[in-house]
């Protein structure tokens, strides 16, 4: 049986508030821990606990903020002293948490608390230096937390708590609204066909031509519309749509389903696109092609948007201003909609009691509504509980929130309309880490190449059909996925 995490319909945010006064209770009836373990803490003498992130900039005077806040208040009250700092980036973060935890020559001692993702949670965990925080949280209290959020913790499957969730993210459709309109005034496209990826495709094509056309001398110079940041997001989640897991995760053990018609359709809906010009993959992110004018809209996570260009700069004496919109993350026409979970949560190393209760209370009270609220909007994700997790809340505790993005607000209605539709985050499992570098690259850079193939041929003479057309036989695909079945197999081996 695939062990997996979802959030969808069931649990939506309009059960939020009746959800919020349930976790009022506190540790009632039916608490599943020992709600006293907090009680180890004594104001009188005090513990220290130190804390590793990786978050750089406003994320992390934010986070500094309400560290100085805890101290203050909450630790000041039950005995609890909390110090950060950032290790850098997330790998940086990861391998000097790895490096601590194996007690190599020269590496830092452990923090008590660090970020991680559950990939990198789980090989700490293998080690026996993860603590379980699932006892110093009682039913009530997880109860709080969207399902799915608190779920991913159980990296196990046995019900332990080893990620604590502390912001949230996914995917959504950026698009610019200004070069969209220009284009859709005149050949009656609308944002609506952007709901499916097999929309997208369409609309891609009916742009390349739009735009080729406007050059009637030069054949083939249409422009592209449309490119994605994380290519491992949309193999999964793509196929997790359709009805298949690429990863099918029983007990930290992988097997690969790699079902042919699915893989096929993630095919014609990436690959047949680029060779043909009609999306594209310039740039390190799809952000600096909108940013430059060579795409019009791109699938990128919700806390990026902060960086969502709000000017179109085509040369030295051209720049214009451009307007942000967004939409849900698309899914396929036949699928079940699916997005990526993301966003790292706090491991706590495990050690005595009373630093791991001291963990647990910073931990607890910066996923209250108030505090995560802030901290979210200034990040650039969103919260995790669910009285905190409404478009309400977070429009008007933005009001408050010195320097809230615009692009963040504006995004935010499909944020949570695409969290709403159902989130995943598989497992971790053993050749994780591999087997998704694996699909980052296959079909992103055998498009990027391949495009560049047919390019080529084009200026040497051929037209755009006859270049384009060896790429687009089944045998090219059937070779491609062969070769991704190797490499995934050689990952989890």
């Amino acid at each position: 049986m695939k062990r997996g995490r979802i959030f969808g319909a069931v649990a939506t945010f309009a059960l939020a508030g009746a959800l919020a006064c349930a976790g009022c209770a506190g540790g009632g009836q039916g608490a599943s821990t020992d709600a006293g373990k907090a009680s180890v803490l004594d104001p009188a003498d005090p513990v220290q606990v130190e804390l590793w992130t990786y978050y750089n900039g406003t994320q992390q005077q934010a986070f500094e903020d309400l560290v100085k806040e805890f101290n203050a208040g909450r630790g000041k009250d039950t005995g609890v002293v909390v110090t950060s700092s950032s290790q850098g980036g997330v790998n940086d973060l990861a391998a000097a948490v790895t490096d601590s935890a194996q007690e190599l020559v020269g590496s830092e001692a452990m923090p008590d608390a660090f970020l991680s993702y559950s990939d990198t949670a789980s090989v700490i965990d293998e080690l026996g230096r993860v603590a379980d925080l699932s006892p110093y949280l009682t039913d009530d209290e997880k109860a709080q937390y969207v399902d799915s959020f608190i779920e991913e913790g159980d990296i196990n499957g046995d019900g332990s708590l080893k990620v604590f969730p502390v912001g949230k993210s996914t995917e959504t459709l950026q698009i610019n609204l200004t070069d969209w309109q220009k284009f859709a005034d005149a050949t009656g496209s609308a944002l609506e066909e952007l709901s499916t990826i097999e929309g997208i495709t369409a609309v891609a094509q009916r742009y390349y031509e739009w735009t080729d056309a406007q050059t009637p001398d030069a054949a083939g110079d249409g422009r592209p519309f449309f490119g994605r940041d994380a290519m491992a997001n949309y193999l999964i989640m793509g196929s997790r749509q359709l009805g298949h897991d690429v990863f099918d995760i029983e007990g930290g053990a992988c097997s690969l389903d790699l079902d042919r018609t699915t893989m096929k359709k993630l095919w014609d809906n990436y690959y047949v696109p680029m060779v043909q010009g009609w999306f594209s993959a310039e740039g390190k992110f799809r952000s600096d092609a909108v940013k430059t004018g060579d795409l019009v809209c791109y699938v990128g996570s919700s806390s990026s948007v902060v960086y969502f260009p709000k000017t179109v700069t085509v040369d030295d004496n051209t720049s214009y201003p451009i307007e942000l919109a967004a939409l849900s993350n698309p899914t396929f026409k036949d699928g079940k909609p699916c997005a990526p979970q993301q966003g790292a949560g706090f491991v706590v190393a495990k050690s005595d009691e009373k630093k791991e209760a001291a963990c647990v209370e910073f931990l607890k009270w910066f996923t209250d509504k108030e505090q995560n609220t802030a901290f979210s909007i200034s990040a650039g994700y969103v919260p995790v509980k669910k009285d905190a997790l409404t478009l309400d809340n977070l429009q008007k505790a933005a009001e408050s929130v010195e320097g809230t993005s615009e692009n963040y607000l504006v995004n935010l209605p499909a944020t949570l309309d695409t969290i709403e539709a159902g989130v995943y985050a598989n497992p971790p499992f053993k050749g994780g880490v591999e087997a998704r570098a694996v699909l980052e690259k296959a079909l992103s850079d055998k498009a990027v190449a391949d495009r560049a193939a047919v390019a080529a041929a084009v200026e040497g003479g051929a037209t755009p059909e006859e270049a384009v057309a060896p790429y687009l036989e089944d045998a090219v695909f059937d070779a491609w996925l062969a070769d991704l079945t190797a490499k995934l197999e050689a990952a989890i081996a």
